[in-house]
Protein backbone atom coordinates (compact mmCIF):
# COMPACT_ATOMS: atom_id res chain seq x y z
CA UNK A 1 0.00 0.00 0.00
CA UNK A 2 1.57 3.44 -0.60
CA UNK A 3 2.30 5.53 2.33
CA UNK A 4 0.44 9.37 2.10
CA UNK A 5 4.40 10.38 1.33
CA UNK A 6 5.28 7.99 -1.52
CA UNK A 7 3.16 9.34 -4.79
CA UNK A 8 2.37 6.68 -7.12
CA UNK A 9 3.59 7.05 -10.39
CA UNK A 10 1.46 5.65 -12.57
CA UNK A 11 3.80 5.46 -15.83
CA UNK A 12 5.88 3.74 -13.58
CA UNK A 13 3.67 1.47 -12.17
CA UNK A 14 2.35 0.35 -15.78
CA UNK A 15 5.99 -0.36 -17.05
CA UNK A 16 6.07 -3.25 -14.56
CA UNK A 17 3.30 -5.39 -15.99
CA UNK A 18 2.48 -6.54 -19.93
CA UNK A 19 -0.50 -8.80 -19.42
CA UNK A 20 -3.70 -7.11 -20.04
CA UNK A 21 -7.21 -7.70 -17.86
CA UNK A 22 -4.90 -8.42 -15.30
CA UNK A 23 -5.29 -5.44 -12.61
CA UNK A 24 -2.61 -4.52 -10.54
CA UNK A 25 -3.38 -2.26 -7.28
CA UNK A 26 -0.94 0.65 -6.80
CA UNK A 27 -3.11 2.35 -3.90
CA UNK A 28 -6.03 2.02 -1.26
CA UNK A 29 -7.97 4.57 0.79
CA UNK A 30 -10.84 3.81 2.49
CA UNK A 31 -11.16 0.50 1.49
CA UNK A 32 -11.48 1.37 -2.10
CA UNK A 33 -8.45 0.18 -4.37
CA UNK A 34 -7.26 1.85 -7.09
CA UNK A 35 -6.39 -0.47 -10.07
CA UNK A 36 -4.12 -0.22 -12.92
CA UNK A 37 -4.98 -2.67 -16.05
CA UNK A 38 -3.74 -2.89 -19.70
CA UNK A 39 -6.62 -3.83 -21.60
CA UNK A 40 -6.80 -5.13 -25.33
CA UNK A 41 -9.57 -6.92 -27.21
CA UNK A 42 -12.87 -8.06 -26.06
CA UNK A 43 -13.66 -8.70 -21.51
CA UNK A 44 -16.30 -10.96 -20.73
CA UNK A 45 -19.86 -9.37 -19.91
CA UNK A 46 -20.28 -8.94 -16.41
CA UNK A 47 -21.86 -6.83 -13.68
CA UNK A 48 -21.45 -6.28 -10.42
CA UNK A 49 -24.80 -6.55 -8.55
CA UNK A 50 -23.54 -3.89 -5.28
CA UNK A 51 -20.74 -2.25 -6.61
CA UNK A 52 -20.62 0.86 -9.28
CA UNK A 53 -17.72 0.77 -11.39
CA UNK A 54 -15.33 3.62 -12.12
CA UNK A 55 -13.66 3.34 -15.00
CA UNK A 56 -10.52 6.41 -16.01
CA UNK A 57 -8.67 6.25 -18.73
CA UNK A 58 -5.20 7.11 -18.70
CA UNK A 59 -3.99 6.08 -22.17
CA UNK A 60 -5.81 4.51 -25.16
CA UNK A 61 -9.71 4.24 -26.06
CA UNK A 62 -11.80 1.94 -24.46
CA UNK A 63 -15.42 1.38 -25.18
CA UNK A 64 -18.12 0.55 -22.90
CA UNK A 65 -20.74 -1.60 -24.32
CA UNK A 66 -24.03 -1.58 -22.13
CA UNK A 67 -26.95 -3.49 -21.84
CA UNK A 68 -29.57 -2.46 -23.30
CA UNK A 69 -28.04 1.40 -23.71
CA UNK A 70 -25.95 2.99 -26.02
CA UNK A 71 -22.24 1.99 -26.00
CA UNK A 72 -19.94 4.59 -24.27
CA UNK A 73 -16.70 6.23 -26.09
CA UNK A 74 -13.95 7.05 -23.53
CA UNK A 75 -10.72 8.29 -24.29
CA UNK A 76 -7.42 9.68 -22.46
CA UNK A 77 -8.51 11.84 -18.91
CA UNK A 78 -11.91 10.29 -19.50
CA UNK A 79 -13.96 8.67 -16.46
CA UNK A 80 -17.23 7.23 -16.53
CA UNK A 81 -19.62 5.41 -13.56
CA UNK A 82 -21.12 1.96 -14.94
CA UNK A 83 -24.04 1.52 -12.47
CA UNK A 84 -24.48 -1.57 -10.21
CA UNK A 85 -26.07 -4.32 -11.40
CA UNK A 86 -25.64 -3.13 -15.42
CA UNK A 87 -24.20 -5.78 -17.51
CA UNK A 88 -21.47 -4.14 -19.87
CA UNK A 89 -18.23 -5.30 -21.52
CA UNK A 90 -15.01 -3.04 -21.98
CA UNK A 91 -13.10 -3.21 -25.59
CA UNK A 92 -10.43 -1.92 -26.54
CA UNK A 93 -9.28 -2.51 -30.35
CA UNK A 94 -5.48 -1.20 -29.65
CA UNK A 95 -3.60 -1.60 -25.86
CA UNK A 96 -5.26 0.66 -23.64
CA UNK A 97 -4.22 1.48 -20.07
CA UNK A 98 -6.97 2.39 -17.46
CA UNK A 99 -7.17 2.74 -13.92
CA UNK A 100 -10.35 1.18 -12.07
CA UNK A 101 -11.54 2.58 -8.45
CA UNK A 102 -13.43 0.13 -6.26
CA UNK A 103 -14.38 -1.18 -3.04
CA UNK A 104 -11.33 -3.62 -2.01
CA UNK A 105 -12.43 -7.38 -3.10
CA UNK A 106 -14.57 -6.49 -5.88
CA UNK A 107 -13.69 -9.37 -8.58
CA UNK A 108 -13.55 -8.43 -12.30
CA UNK A 109 -15.63 -10.92 -14.17
CA UNK A 110 -18.33 -9.68 -11.10
CA UNK A 111 -20.45 -12.83 -11.17
CA UNK A 112 -19.17 -14.05 -14.97
CA UNK A 113 -16.07 -15.87 -13.99
CA UNK A 114 -14.15 -17.70 -16.37
CA UNK A 115 -10.51 -17.36 -17.31
CA UNK A 116 -10.35 -13.95 -17.24
CA UNK A 117 -11.26 -13.68 -13.61
CA UNK A 118 -8.09 -12.42 -11.83
CA UNK A 119 -6.93 -12.46 -8.15
CA UNK A 120 -5.68 -9.47 -6.23
CA UNK A 121 -2.46 -8.27 -6.58
CA UNK A 122 -0.65 -5.66 -5.74
CA UNK A 123 2.34 -3.84 -7.49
Amino acid sequence: MAEPATPVRLNEKFAQFDEHWSPKIVAEANGWHIKLVKVLGEFVWHSHADVDEVFWVIDGTLTIRLQDRPEVQLAAGDVFVVPRGLPHQPVAEQECRIALLEPAGVVNTGGSGGELTAKDSWL
